[in-house]
């Protein structure tokens, strides 16, 4: 099964998120601050991190944004645990990259849960990534190979979600995408206000994409669907 890192400072919550991980089959190394995680994360890597937001030596938040902006960590999915609940705190963590962000306390048949649907989303989109290395849509080119995206010859910055959420909408051409679909599939959750923050991310991604933009329109009361 996966290897799995737990980065959490309080010992009985680390506690049981490991045995709950080892008792589905999982492998699992737990680190209680950033420095240690660092060390072990520099000789191998993970198939998934559970990172707490609150740790002794560095926020959560920041350790995720270290992940995300190297080459050799940024496609590992991480779930935050946090006891922060409100939305703002779960659209923040997810617009940093985060996969899920689960609110303290929860069950653990909640974790297993997330953490399964997670590796199951994660190998599915290898699969699709094993398969489609050079994505084109009309002047839009997607070099999933390195992860970049360009219009017209011109190379286009985007965010990790948005990068995401294109590559997710032009392999689906044709196709309409709910609102609820591209949750699960780019942020893996389900959380109050998602309709909002797709709908900003779409905004944003148009933008970005210039006259390239029109591929993306939108199904009235449905989604959204990429087609010239």
């Amino acid at each position: 099964m996966a290897l799995i890192y737990i980065v959490e400072d309080d010992s009985n919550i680390c506690e049981i998120e490991a045995i709950a991980l080892n008792n589905s089959g999982h492998s699992v190394e737990s680190f209680e601050n950033a420095k240690s995680f660092y060390e072990k994360l520099a000789v191998k890597r993970p198939d998934l991190i559970i990172l707490d937001i609150m740790l002794p030596d560095e926020d959560g938040l920041e350790i995720l944004r270290k992940i995300r902006l190297k080459s050799d960590t940024k496609r590992i999915p991480v779930i935050l645990i946090s006891a922060k609940s409100t939305e703002l705190d779960r659209v923040r963590g997810l617009e940093m990259g985060a996969d899920d962000y689960i609110s303290k306390p929860f069950g653990v048949m909640e974790l297993i849960a997330r953490v399964k649907a997670l590796l199951r989303r994660t190998e599915e989109e290898r699969r699709i990534a094993g398969r489609e290395k050079y994505i084109r849509m009309g002047d839009i080119f997607i070099d999933d190979v390195r992860h970049v995206v360009f219009v017209s010859d011109e190379k286009c910055e985007l965010t990790y979600k948005e990068y995401e959420l294109l590559k997710l909408l032009v392999l689906n051409a044709g196709i309409v995408l709910t609102r609820d679909i591209i949750m699960e599939k780019v942020w893996g959750m389900e959380f109050e206000g998602e309709t909002r923050t797709v709908d900003m991310h779409i905004k944003t991604l148009r933008q970005k994409l210039g006259n390239s933009g029109n591929v993306i329109k939108t199904v009235r009361n449905v989604g959204y669907v990429a087609e010239l």
